[in-house]
């Protein structure tokens, strides 16, 4: 690869060849500015290397060789069974290769080792066996009408697939997007967050190793502004795939406009966990610590509005003070016993402590955290306090807008009815969680909660089986499970006439 990879080593000794240019046509390629994006270490603020940052040209030269590999035979007439086995054979080299992608993770996200090693990485090699195990199960159907009229449907690929990964789950997000796209036959230009693009730069190998043809996925770093902007813009592109903020969202859905692009959107969150007075304490504790510290917060389906009903608020504020003390051990991410790492990126960091700011503007309550954490190295990473607010009103904008950090607000209610229209009042509907012993009312709220996805006695269980995605500003359409093959097929329609004469 000449000087498009570098040798690095992490802080927990290992070592790799990580690439540094262009993915286009199974080869590693300069972009053709010259212009470079510094990949920043967040436990540390230094740089880790820098990698070439694609401009609209390269975008093209990606799409291009995107179009040529739809339209090559060795890959439009492919047999599902044999898109399977190389989905199959590319998880497989995943799994080979798990401690280097984690390690890679972890130094580019921040993310805990453990996180990386054990969550991610598992999510990321399981949902591209999942989805390699449907590539020869995406088929039409025979439709019976009149003895004069045969009718039937084929499903076909959509086309060249633009997919915008999002920074705080790189690979598992790449997954969530390359399964399906792959299993249903499209061609895809993927373009990795420019925070933490590391880790699909060196699955581009992997991908190559596992015997996929040039062009089948092209990988091109950059800006949003500048690659994301152009792939979404792209006359050529069919489809577009987005997981990120909801204002981002809403600049693509215009770009994409120009040719009517196939839309799947995944974006913002502020979910709340509603604790019912019969709920299992110590249950709903420790699941409403998960929903919003995992992952330094960093999660768009994070439970980040707490509501308590009154007869057991304070009991449920001491026991989740405590568990945030005694379990949130903020740390070097390569540390065993860390929970929470740095935040991805010093805006990340900003944006946090603005929302402080915010909070104690409005008059609501620091009860803990709200501050720089600086005891790892020498105190230049993007670490924060886990951080919790009450006396928190739904007209706060600390109730009301995603923060994106271990930050929580926690307030009261008074009975069902009172729960759902505060769990409802929100622009965002991902994620929702609730605590209850009587079943019943789990389901009778779960149906009332305005949101894609409901978790009954826990928060944030996600399944590669089970699909993802939101209603109202937290976006369009669903991805995992089968419902997120729909995204990346057309169904035609072939219609037979049986009689000779009219």
């Amino acid at each position: 690869m000449a000087d498009l990879s570098v040798q690095l080593t992490a802080p927990n000794g290992h070592t790799w060849t990580q690439p540094t240019g262009l993915f286009i046509n199974n080869q590693w390629v300069k972009c053709s500015t010259g212009e470079k994006i510094a990949s920043i270490n967040p436990t540390t603020a230094k740089e880790i290397t820098s990698i070439h940052a694609a401009s609209a040209q390269d975008v093209d030269k990606a799409v291009k060789a995107a179009r040529a590999a739809l339209n090559n035979p060795c890959w439009r007439d492919l047999p599902g069974i044999d898109r399977g086995k190389l989905m199959n054979r590319l998880a497989q080299l995943i799994e080979d290769n798990r401690a280097t992608l984690a390690t890679i993770e972890t130094i580019d996200n921040g993310k805990p080792y453990s996180v990386s090693f054990n969550d991610d990485l598992t999510e990321t090699a399981e949902t591209i066996r999942y989805y390699g195990g449907y590539a020869d199960k995406v088929f039409g159907q025979v439709i019976d009408t009149t003895p004069d009229k045969f009718a039937y449907t084929v499903r076909e690929p959509v086309g060249v697939c633009g997919q915008i990964i999002p920074w705080n789950f790189p690979l598992a997000m790449a997954a969530w997007k390359l399964g399906p796209a792959l299993a249903c036959g499209n061609t895809v230009v993927l373009k990795p967050a420019e925070q933490t693009p590391l880790s699909i730069l060196f699955l581009a190998n992997l991908i190559v190793e596992a015997g996929f043809p040039p062009g089948v996925v092209n990988i091109v770093n950059g800006h949003g502004a500048v690659a994301g902007a152009a792939l979404a813009s792209h006359m050529d592109v069919d489809k577009i795939a987005f997981t990120g903020s909801t204002a981002t969202a809403k600049q693509i859905m215009k770009m994409a406009s120009v040719n009517l692009k196939n839309t799947t959107l995944e974006t913002g969150g502020k979910s709340p966990l509603i604790v019912f007075n019969d709920a299992d304490l110590e249950q709903a504790v420790e699941w409403a610590h998960i929903g919003i510290m995992y992952n330094q917060g960093q999660i768009c389906t994070a439970t980040s509005r707490i509501l308590v009903q009154d007869e057991i608020y304070d009991r449920f504020l001491e026991a989740f003070k405590a568990q945030v003390k005694n379990v949130s051990k903020v740390g070097d991410p390569f540390e065993e016993s860390t929970f929470q790492g740095p935040q991805v990126t010093q805006a990340q960091y900003d944006r946090i402590m603005s929302y402080v700011d915010v909070g104690k503007s409005e008059k609501a309550t620091l009860v803990s955290g709200g501050k720089p954490f600086s005891g790892v190295g020498d105190g230049k990473g993007f670490f924060v306090e886990p951080t919790i607010f009450t006396d928190v009103t739904p007209k706060m904008r600390i109730y009301q807008e995603e923060v994106f950090g271990p930050f929580v607000v926690i307030t009261r209610f008074s009975d069902e009815k009172d729960a759902i229209e505060m769990a409802n009042d929100s622009a965002y509907g991902l994620g929702s969680a609730l605590f209850t012993t009587n079943l019943t009312r789990a389901h009778r709220v779960a149906k009332k909660i305005e949101a894609g996805m409901v978790w009954i006695n826990s928060s944030n269980d996600s399944d590669w089986r089970i699909p993802f995605g939101g209603v109202k500003q937290s976006g369009i359409g669903r991805e995992l499970g089968e419902a997120g093959l729909a995204a990346y097929s057309n169904i035609k329609a072939i219609h037979v006439n049986m009689k000779s004469k009219l």
